[in-house]
């Protein structure tokens, strides 16, 4: 019976279980090395809107008072950029207004970095194949990995959907399916970029770009129009996060927008699904290819191998940020025409920019939104240092005439000099956008390009931190992304969620002044300058005397 039951199976079917063998033990183990970082993602996406409806009840307690600040927010185009449009003023919509756009983008980011930890970088440290020598089927991994990113955004799904549930079901259903469905749209892209690129770093810089650009688009269309009033901007139509703007949750919820993310979603994986049985475990479909039989003048020694490693990602966020900084200057223009008075409005928008007009607040807001995205690269150009040691490449380099400071030093460079290039053309094309529109060019350019340049000494000390735990405790250098996380998450969504100082102060940015517009004192500058030299000291010391590789 069972020869015959095996006869009726297709050969087609047979070869589907294969490449799905070893599935459940992966995705086990997956969730095992996982079993803090998922749990902190969901509980930290899941509670922000729940902590949210409270604080809002408490500042807007009547329903005049909403009314205002709903006509306010969507009547000014730099707000509308910032949180999107609100579409009602329950506590429920308002809750959707102030934070709905940054748990899509967080739930984005959690989940390819999940997608690709259990994809891209198994293979690339050589665990994959290790795996595969037993009985895992070709597919099981990036299944095993999907399936992961799933349960963690239907955790999240759910944890919203339920602690906004007195608010109403239905919108609370809308907002956990929107934040959901936009993380596995991202996971499904992750996974996508995992199967063309050759390293992990690449495939988080190709997924994290995807986020970017979604979010740029969405804030310049509801900058531009505001969707309330008509079908929306076709800027918001182009980003995913602006489909999970347009479902409109608390606000006459549209569901066929989060048909569009579900689109996406299975498109995106059935892509990644195609492409991961057209390759061999460890290749990929755009991989390296040989350079010239001589190397030129800048691609000698060893700080031209980091120049050659380290270039393309500095180039790449480069032209981000003159795309990013001049949408953002060219949307700040009109915050004190458009607000005039509103006490409710000027207090959200000075919590993130500071207490001067709200033209300069609300570009400092923007400078701290381009300072804390930025700390992704400094970490990224550390950590490859990391990689070059587990990738077995660092050791040959150091068995010749190469020492262990000379070779980092050729990573360090770019990692602590890097952010200076970046911020200086960030700041000029913010300084350009919003220098035109606000018909200041001379001045605005140098203001702007200042503020910019101020948030040094803050990513300085998350690149050093992060060079700490590759020196000194190498087994968790993964850790400074962990870190990054949480500085990216106290700029972006603390002040709406008006968080402690003591909270607020854990990131190095809050000690910063918020520039252009407030006052410069040095000491917060040289104490962050001090902290960074002496996490960078630390990092060497340990790097020096620690085993390579260990």
């Amino acid at each position: 019976m069972t020869a015959v039951a095996d006869a009726r199976v297709s050969p087609r079917a047979r070869g589907s279980a294969r490449d799905l063998a070893g599935t459940g033990t992966l995705l086990r183990l997956a969730l095992r090395r996982d079993r803090i970082m998922m749990p902190v993602w969901v509980l930290c996406l899941g509670l922000t809107a729940s902590s949210t409806v409270g604080r809002l009840k408490s500042a807007y307690d009547t329903p005049a008072r909403r009314a205002d600040l709903v006509q306010d927010m969507n009547g000014n185009g730099s707000t509308r950029a910032l949180f999107g449009a609100a579409f009602d003023d329950s506590l429920g919509a308002l809750t959707v207004w102030r934070v709905g756009a940054f748990l899509t983008v967080f739930a984005a980011i959690m989940s390819l970095l999940i997608v690709i930890r259990h994809t891209r970088e198994e293979e690339e440290t050589g665990r994959q194949e290790a795996l595969s020598a037993g009985m895992v089927g070709r597919r099981a991994g990036l299944t095993s990995a999907l399936l992961a990113v799933g349960i963690a955004n239907g955790a999240v799904t759910l944890l919203i959907a339920g602690s906004l549930a007195s608010q109403g079901g239905t919108g609370a259903l809308a907002l956990g399916l929107a934040v959901g469905l936009s993380g596995m749209a991202f996971g499904g892209l992750a996974a996508v970029a995992a199967q063309l690129t050759e390293n992990a770093r690449l495939a988080r810089g190709l997924s994290s770009a995807a986020v970017g650009v979604a979010f740029v688009l969405r804030m310049a269309g509801d900058a531009a129009e505001d969707g309330t009033k008509g079908s929306g901007h076709v800027l918001v139509w182009l980003s995913p996060l602006g489909w999970a703007e347009y479902a409109r949750p608390y606000g006459g919820e549209r569901w066929w927008p989060l048909l569009l993310i579900a689109v996406l979603a299975a498109a995106s994986i059935s892509l990644a699904y195609s492409l991961a049985g057209r390759r061999d475990v460890g290749a990929s479909f755009y991989a390296s290819r040989p350079g010239p039989p001589t190397a030129g003048p800048l691609l000698t020694g060893v700080y031209g191998l980091g120049w050659r490693l380290q270039r393309g990602a500095l180039l790449g966020w480069a032209a981000g940020f003159v795309f990013a900084g001049a949408i953002f200057g060219s949307i700040s223009d009109g915050a004190d025409d458009f607000l005039g008075d509103s006490d409710q409005t000027r207090d959200i928008i000075q919590r993130m920019g500071g207490a001067q007009g709200l033209n300069d607040a609300f570009l400092a807001a923007m400078v701290g939104v381009l300072g804390t995205i930025l700390a992704v690269y400094t970490a990224s150009s550390v950590l490859r240092l990391r990689s070059e040691e587990t990738d077995q490449r660092a050791e040959p380099l150091l068995s010749n005439a190469v020492g262990r400071l000379r070779w980092a030093g050729s990573h360090l460079v770019i990692a602590y000099l890097g952010p200076v290039v970046i911020l200086a053309i960030g700041g000029l094309a913010l300084g350009l956008g919003y220098g035109i529109a606000a018909g200041d060019l001379a001045d605005q350019l140098g203001r702007c390009m200042g503020a910019a340049l101020a948030q040094l000494p803050a990513l300085w000390v998350l690149t050093s931190v992060t060079l700490f735990l590759v020196g000194v405790l190498p087994k968790y250098s993964a850790a400074a992304w962990a870190f990054v996380g949480w500085v990216v998450a106290l700029g972006w969504m603390g002040p709406a969620l008006e968080l402690s100082d003591s909270v607020m102060n854990t990131s190095p940015f809050s000690h910063l002044p918020k520039l252009p517009g407030d006052e410069v004192t040095a000491a917060p500058f040289l104490w962050l300058l001090l902290l960074s030299v002496v996490l960078a000291a630390g990092g060497l010391v340990g790097l020096r005397r620690r085993d390579i590789g260990g």
